[in-house]
């Protein structure tokens, strides 16, 4: 009589115990959440800091069109900046950051100019890899991971956006202004004197932290460039 009890207990245990399914299912949507939410926080905080700059750095606020950019750019990539007012750069900290108004036709920190279609495309594709990555090389319990991808999808989706709407990307953040290199010795990234003579924005900001912090999560395992079998 015992044992029967006992089986009946054991079984009853059984049943009431979450499967392992269940677990895991919960445990990957709660890695989706955490992906989502800075993925939102990536694009929302890029995308206000763009509207803010452009409408208050100058004068007057700036609006640009994409016909307006494409026609300008069709004349030459320096001609973008003429649909820019004069202003005067915004100084937040003399000597380490000021803000200033600049139409980029390129990828991050200009580079590409001219290639509009290509980065659009490449974009995609990346966005593609980054979901990818996310199940491909993470676990639920990842979290830093799902947050760099997520820094990284949002900063991508910023800068896709600008793209696809202007025509060009809105950059306003220019790090160390007027520091020059040593000896009167050029960037040999960008031929200029200066040492970071590149305006960006927070969507560049973003996909460079998340891809740091992507970099550090494969460093810290890894196995995870393989593909992860459901946790």
């Amino acid at each position: 009589m015992s044992t029967d009890a006992s089986r009946l207990k054991n079984t009853t245990k059984e049943q009431s115990a979450p499967l392992p399914s269940v677990r895991t299912n919960a445990s990957w949507r709660a890695a989706c959440v955490v992906l989502l939410v800075a993925t939102l926080f990536a694009l929302v905080t890029d995308l206000v800091s763009k509207s803010i700059a452009f409408s208050q750095i100058a004068d007057t606020p700036v609006t640009i069109s994409r016909a307006q950019v494409l026609e300008q750019n069709a004349q030459g990539e320096h001609h973008l900046g003429m649909l820019l007012p004069a202003h005067d750069p915004v100084v937040v900290l003399p000597g380490l950051l000021e803000l200033k108004l600049v139409l980029n036709p390129g990828a991050v920190f200009g580079i590409g100019a001219g290639k509009r279609a290509f980065f659009v495309v490449f974009t995609f594709v990346a966005l593609a890899f980054g979901l990818w990555a996310f199940r491909a090389w993470t676990t639920p319990r990842n979290r830093l991971a799902h947050i760099a991808i997520g820094l990284i999808l949002g900063g991508g989706l910023g800068n896709l956006y600008d793209r696809v709407l202007f025509g060009c990307v809105r950059d306003f953040i220019h790090p160390l202004p007027s520091r020059m290199m040593p000896f009167g010795w050029k960037n040999p990234f960008a031929g200029s004197t200066e040492i970071w003579p590149y305006v960006s924005n927070l969507a560049d900001l973003w996909l460079l932290i998340g891809i740091g912090l992507l970099m550090w999560h494969l460093l810290r395992h890894p196995s995870a460039g393989h593909t992860h079998k459901a946790a």
